[in-house]
């Protein structure tokens, strides 16, 4: 494990995406899934969309008012999920999940998501790195359902 990235590229990363977010914006299309997330701790509130075809995460979008960790890592997890078909999602979702909870993960399949490694350094700050990726549990659990 170790510092597998450099400290200063991951502050880097972070702040790129929780100034020019991906994917930020909705739009009116009853065929994405819509989940609203909120953390109760921060201001953190955001509203997923995500579109999946086929078992495969074709378009996700967010908005609301989120602080920078959250916002950075709702954006990197877009970055990250496109593309992905249910049982990939699961995988790098588990292992994010473990890596935020200092767990054993397998940072290859990570991606950017790595850039939370140390995050549990700052415990009031893992609901903010996490509240997107339950929400995007909540999508999938509601995809399943159907």
């Amino acid at each position: 494990m170790g510092d597998s990235m450099d400290s200063n590229l991951k502050r880097s990363i972070i702040l790129e995406h929780y100034q020019h977010p991906v994917n930020k914006g909705l739009i009116d299309d009853d065929s994405y899934i819509k989940v609203n997330m909120n953390n109760e701790s921060c201001i953190d509130e955001i509203d997923l969309m995500v579109k999946i075809q086929d078992g495969l995460i074709v378009d996700v979008r967010f908005d609301g008012e989120a602080c920078a960790i959250c916002t950075s890592a709702t954006s990197i997890m877009i970055d990250t999920l496109i593309g992905k078909n249910i049982e990939q999602v699961k995988e790098i979702l588990n292992n994010y999940y473990n890596m935020i909870n200092e767990k054993e993960y397998n940072a290859d399949i990570l991606e950017q998501t790595i850039v939370y490694e140390d995050i549990h350094k700052q415990p009031n700050r893992k609901k903010c790195a996490l509240l997107p990726w339950w929400g995007m549990e909540k999508v999938i659990k509601k995809y399943e359902g159907e």
